[in-house]
């Protein structure tokens, strides 16, 4: 199974380190729009979508033009162990799925790596409140062949969907107009109750 973390987020997060080691200090304004695109090897949108991460997070401010105003040390720090929390986890579980495809014979080191995971998700889960819920969608689900927009997904269940694992493939923040399909396993976000709501709402029928 590949999973991949999308270039503008990588490249957001780069940007947050070096705001958060002070390579760029609060308050000062830098133009770093114009030139990611070069400095990465991204298209402009990928660089704009960067950009665009870190002003929703608060850690910069998008001024006229192509300059960015640094608003927030702290809130880049956590942006950055964030983001590593969640590289490692997609680490672990692909160490995992690799040692599993192998079909090793030590079924004691799979084990113990098993055990990490849990361990690490479940406190993952307590000290993070990104920590993701998931559900499948089977043939029972209503809404199939909707998207996230027509069906009101976030207005009945107040969850965001933040990715979509669909055969092989895991869709990273598929947005409104993702469509619900039969075996697709939904990864959310939202409050302690937003399980519960999100059940009922697919499968209330």
């Amino acid at each position: 199974m590949k999973i991949d973390i999308p270039k503008y987020q990588q490249i957001a997060a780069d940007i947050a380190a070096k705001i958060a080691y002070g390579d760029y200090l609060e308050g000062e304004k830098i133009y770093v729009r114009s030139s990611l695109a070069s400095q990465y090897g991204v298209s402009s949108e990928t660089a704009r979508r960067a950009v665009c991460v870190l002003s929703d997070m608060k850690i910069v401010e998008i001024t006229k033009g192509s300059g960015v105003l640094i608003k927030s040390r702290k809130l880049a720090m956590d942006f950055i162990n964030k983001f590593d929390s969640v590289s490692q986890m997609s680490e672990l579980k692909k160490h995992i799925l690799n040692s599993i495809e192998q079909q090793i014979t030590q079924s004691t080191e799979l084990k113990t790596m098993v055990t990490e995971l849990m361990y690490k998700t479940e406190r993952f889960r307590v000290v993070n409140p990104f920590s993701p819920f998931e559900i499948a969608i089977t043939e029972h689900a209503s809404y199939i062949g909707q998207n996230l927009s027509e069906s009101n997904f976030w207005h009945n269940t107040a969850a965001t969907v933040i990715a979509i694992r669909r055969g092989e493939q895991i869709i990273i923040s598929p947005g409104p107009y993702a469509v619900i399909t039969e075996g697709d396993i939904l990864y959310y976000v939202g409050d302690e109750n937003c399980h519960e709501r999100v059940k009922n709402f697919l499968y209330s029928k």
